[in-house]
């Protein structure tokens, strides 16, 4: 949150920059952007015997946006819950910073500073706004009693630099309902900031929004990784994916059949890929000629 004051919760710098700003690591970048904040090794996932995951490796780095994209059924949905703790893989590793997770829960993954984004269906739609922002970790005054007013003041904060929210038909005891499908998904990227997420996953975040509401999410995107923070951002449409990532992770039958940086690739180059392993589950790498199967591809 931005330079936010867990007693004082109406100091707020003004705006999403400075929100992001707050958020920068205070080692030199160039050291996060080496370190590897989140790990799978080997993850295998069934559901009543079919297997939603195969022998799934990934890594995401600090300061790091990555793509992951694959048609309906490639297994993003069970991956993403893995990784927020839903899920118990049934084998394979888990590692955050460099350290082993045993039996990763939802709870373990927010402390460890994992935080999910999934567009409005994460809403409770006939509750305030700020019942929303602190739904599950409210803020108390001495003797654990509930500080709505600080809640309050501090939603009216988040609103009004952060969100941009001006009207004054909108107020921290507006319901949900009462926005649009852009507000509920800064509503909702702005709670994750709040807690001071170091690795948001974005599940289909444009999901329903207008071309201008679209746009604002992937500048949001890119202002996580400027921030020195890392994303991964779900989709099985890799145009709203390719402008905003560093590396694109094309999953196809629960396993990940490679693993591209955006630098290397061109987006056409991607779509003929993605289109080939839909058909086939394979493809022909554009860049060496190689013929790329299923069983040999992997995330770095």
């Amino acid at each position: 949150m931005a330079n936010m004051d867990r007693a004082h919760p109406g100091r707020i710098e003004q705006g999403m920059a400075g929100e992001l700003h707050a958020l920068r690591p205070s080692h030199p970048q160039e050291d996060q952007e080496r370190q590897a904040v989140l790990e799978l090794r080997h993850v295998t996932k069934s559901f009543a015997g079919v297997h939603a995951l195969r022998d799934v490796s990934v890594t995401l780095h600090g300061a790091e946006v990555i793509g992951l994209v694959g048609d309906n059924g490639a297994g993003k949905s069970t991956l993403i819950k893995i990784i927020t703790g839903y899920h118990q893989p049934d084998s394979g590793e888990i590692y955050i910073r460099g350290r082993r997770i045993h039996e990763l829960t939802v709870q373990k993954a927010r402390a460890l500073g994992i935080e999910a984004v999934y567009q409005e269906r994460a809403l409770a739609e006939q509750q305030s706004l700020w019942r929303n922002v602190f739904m599950g970790r409210p803020m108390t005054r001495f003797g654990g009693l509930l500080d709505v007013g600080a809640m309050r003041r501090t939603t009216a904060a988040l609103m009004r630099e952060s969100m941009g929210f001006t009207s004054a038909m909108l107020t921290p005891d507006t319901p949900v309902t009462g926005l649009s499908g852009g507000e509920r998904q800064g509503l909702a990227i702005i709670r994750a900031l709040h807690f001071q997420a170091d690795v948001i996953i974005l599940d289909e975040p444009t999901m329903g929004l207008s071309l201008s509401e679209t746009e604002k999410c992937l500048t949001f995107v890119r202002e996580i990784r400027d921030a020195g923070k890392s994303a991964i951002f779900i989709d099985h449409n890799i145009f709203h994916v390719y402008s905003v990532a560093d590396r694109i992770v094309l999953l196809d039958r629960g396993r990940i059949v490679g693993d591209f940086p955006t630098a290397r690739y061109s987006l056409e180059e991607l779509t003929a890929i993605m289109r080939e392993v839909a058909a086939t589950g394979h493809f022909r790498d554009p860049r060496d000629g190689r013929d790329e199967d299923e069983h040999d591809g992997g995330a770095a």
